[in-house]
């Protein structure tokens, strides 16, 4: 059984910053690619960032060189710093793991950026 639980969200205000976690059971942080996704209000999900097994990284355009992507494999762990936060970052964040040809998501966790 595939679980994954997000952490880290809150409410910051425009400019400042957040890390969120994303605890996996088993390793399979270190074995498949892994990815963070975000729904903001009435608009689609989309990828924010995504990890390869290798450690290849893919970011979407609204976000590069601000957040980074990466994960601790030995606390099979995925994280996501947010930097340099803006409103129209608010959205809730959903951890995603892609394991021999099925997705799994997380609970998701809620990121608002006040301006």
């Amino acid at each position: 059984q595939v679980q994954l639980v997000e952490s880290g969200g809150g409410l910051v205000q425009a400019g400042g910053s957040l890390r969120l976690s994303c605890a996996a059971s088993g390793s399979i942080v270190s074995l498949n690619a892994m990815g963070w996704y975000r729904q903001g209000p009435g608009k689609q999900r989309e990828l924010v960032a995504a990890i390869s097994s290798f450690g290849s990284t893919n970011y979407a355009d609204s976000v590069k060189g601000r957040f980074t992507i990466s994960r601790d494999n030995a606390k099979n762990t995925l994280y996501l710093q947010m930097n340099s936060l803006k409103p129209e970052d608010t959205a809730v964040y959903y951890c995603n793991a892609f394991i021999r040809g099925f997705n799994y998501w997380g609970q998701g966790t809620q990121v608002t950026v006040s301006s």
